[in-house]
């Protein structure tokens, strides 16, 4: 298995820039963010099933846009995944006819383009050898992360979210672990946004991971640009034991 990083900003910054959005092998994407951009048509029609952490544009712009992109190569519903809020969500304010075409009708209610399939946290569906499971977050839309597993390695995605203890229980007891993604939004300087917008800031992750132990690799996502130096250095100050490191668009991680 394969997991390329084709977006995983904090906002839009230019070449390379692109908002959340991760590629599995050619047929799964876990988010739609704007880094789906550097797939070329063929690619788009590859993909068969979308794992949607929350509905923020940031993480589900390109969604709706992958969608028609593709239209004309698929023969099969997209099928887009996540807890059934989050897809009521979408449903209500994105494929509503107003912002974007209800593609879950289109071309016909008998074979639309689009389907939802509700994947509640703590549940786990297998496609292909591949296990993704939903995990707990914490943020000010109903959220979710993402673990894949191989069967021979697993990466976590935390997906948006705040001081979440249940998800690192459940990180630091996941067999076969070699990467960890996990959001830092903010510097300390900005807590109090970080609070209010429920992401992390440096100081909240290290008060989450002060009694955590894993044997993983772990990658700081979804940095606002203008911070991410400042970030950086207060995380690796904060978390040296961990060796936290920047997760950059284009890596590839085999598992």
């Amino acid at each position: 298995m394969k997991v390329r990083i084709l977006g995983c900003s904090g906002a839009i910054c230019g070449v390379g820039g692109g908002t959340t959005s991760l590629l599995v092998d050619d047929d799964i994407l876990i988010d739609a963010g704007t880094g789906v951009g550097e797939l070329s048509d063929a690619e788009l029609a590859h993909i068969d099933h979308v794992f949607i952490t929350h509905s923020h544009l940031d993480h589900t712009a390109f969604l709706p846009l992958m969608v028609d992109a593709a239209a004309e190569y698929r023969t099969q519903p997209l099928t887009v995944h996540a807890p059934q809020v989050t897809l009521d969500i979408l449903h209500a304010h994105l494929f509503n006819n107003l912002i974007w075409p209800d593609f879950t009708v289109i071309p016909s209610a008998a074979a639309p383009a689009v389907q939802f399939a509700a994947l509640e946290v703590g549940h786990s569906m297998s496609l292909r050898g591949r296990t993704l499971t939903a995990l707990p977050a914490q943020h000010v839309v109903p959220a979710a992360g993402y673990a894949v597993d191989s069967g021979a390695g697993s990466l976590v995605f935390s997906g948006d979210t705040t001081t979440n203890p249940v998800f690192w229980a459940i990180v630091s007891a996941m067999p076969r672990l070699r990467h960890v993604i996990v959001e830092t939004a903010f510097p300390d300087a900005h807590r109090a946004t970080a609070v209010a917008a429920q992401h992390y800031c440096p100081s909240l992750l290290a008060a989450d991971l002060h009694d955590v132990r894993f044997d993983a690799e772990l990658l700081i996502s979804h940095l606002k640009p203008v911070h991410a130096a400042q970030i950086m250095r207060e995380l690796n100050t904060a978390l040296h034991r961990f060796d936290p490191h920047r997760l950059d668009a284009g890596r590839v991680f085999e598992l």
